[in-house]
């Protein structure tokens, strides 16, 4: 496979250097003090409202440093990824910002606002298979052909120190903090959130969220290496990685407070919280570190919690489905 060297190890100077790079690129999007959740959660909640950020995800930060890199080195001029959504969109403006190409292999159960976000960047969109992990085989059969450049979701150093960025962010706004809740797929916003922490000097507990259906980052955690699951599909598909990725899990593993698990149910009454409290629009993936937040095992023990509300990248039809079961749940109806 043709991609490029990844510079590892990441370090946490990396997270202040793409800070300075992404500067007047990136919104600093603004950090909402849930005072209106102060009884729900029992303890301050600080969320960083990625979901403003251009693009409508903090993925943005990551996909800019890796474009521009790639632009800079000129082995290739088109750049090929791999992406659920919120990365594809994000690595397919800044393929147009750069004056480069792009293509982006979905699965076919890819939400199609996100296929629409992407093709309007002018990327090239290929879907060929059902599942994430089924595009393997088509990513490699293009790779074959030299002509691309490949940005690993997974296992790329820029994304890691572009994503810590938001993290550096609120942790710079919020200072002391006792908690930060970073949502987790292959891992590179977690350990962009380890880095910031360094790179701060603060004593913060940094906690992973995943799918409940999910389970590749408890359980690789608590092996000390990566464990490969099978995925149960859910309302956070986004999030739904077989495994983390081995560049961001060599950073985190031994540097995380834990993972924490978090079902459908929970997810909704978060977006609808986040809707109605504090008008905030979210897409489940960007909303479950929320409900995490508002857990028994973090509310109970962490005072000021922060929390990376990471996208905003949602359907019409999705955003009134979830409503319409908020409001089930709640009992309110009409």
């Amino acid at each position: 496979m043709r991609s490029r060297p990844p510079r590892t190890p990441v370090e946490s100077a990396d997270v202040g250097a793409a800070a300075r790079q992404l500067a007047g690129r990136v919104v600093r999007t603004p950090v909402i003090r849930a005072d209106a959740l102060l009884e729900t959660a029992g303890s301050r909640l600080w969320l960083k409202a990625e979901n403003l950020q251009r693009a409508g995800s903090y993925k943005v930060r990551g996909a800019l440093l890796a474009v521009d890199r790639v632009a800079r080195e000129g082995r290739h001029r088109r750049v090929l990824t791999q992406s659920s959504g919120n990365h594809g969109i994000a690595v397919a403006m800044a393929a147009r910002e750069c004056g480069l190409p792009a293509t982006v292999v979905l699965p076919m159960d890819a939400a199609q606002v996100k296929v629409n976000q992407i093709r309007s960047y002018g990327a090239e969109v290929i879907q060929p298979a059902p599942m994430f992990e089924d595009c393997r085989p088509a990513i490699l059969e293009l790779l074959a052909t030299d002509r691309y450049e490949y940005i690993d979701l997974h296992g790329d150093s820029d994304l890691v120190a572009g994503q810590g960025t938001a993290s550096l962010e609120l942790l710079e706004d919020v200072p002391g903090l006792d908690a930060l809740i970073v949502p987790v797929a292959g891992g590179s916003g977690l350990a962009g959130a380890v880095l910031a922490a360094r790179a701060t000097g603060q004593d913060v507990a940094i906690y992973g969220v995943e799918p409940s259906g999910c389970g590749s980052l408890a359980r690789s955690l608590q092996a000390g290496e990566r464990i490969t699951v099978e995925a149960v599909p859910g309302l956070v598909d986004a999030l739904t990685s077989r495994q983390p990725g081995a560049l961001p899990f060599g950073i985190f593993r031994d540097s995380v407070a834990g993972a924490i698990a978090i079902d459908d149910d929970a997810v909704i009454h978060a977006f609808g919280l986040a809707l109605f409290s504090l008008k905030l629009l979210l897409e489940p993936a960007g909303v479950i570190g929320l409900a995490a937040a508002l857990t028994a095992a973090i509310r109970d023990r962490y005072r000021n919690i922060g929390v990376l509300l990471t996208g905003g990248n949602v359907a019409a039809a999705t955003a009134a489905d979830l409503v319409a079961a908020y409001l089930e749940g709640t009992g309110h109806h009409g």
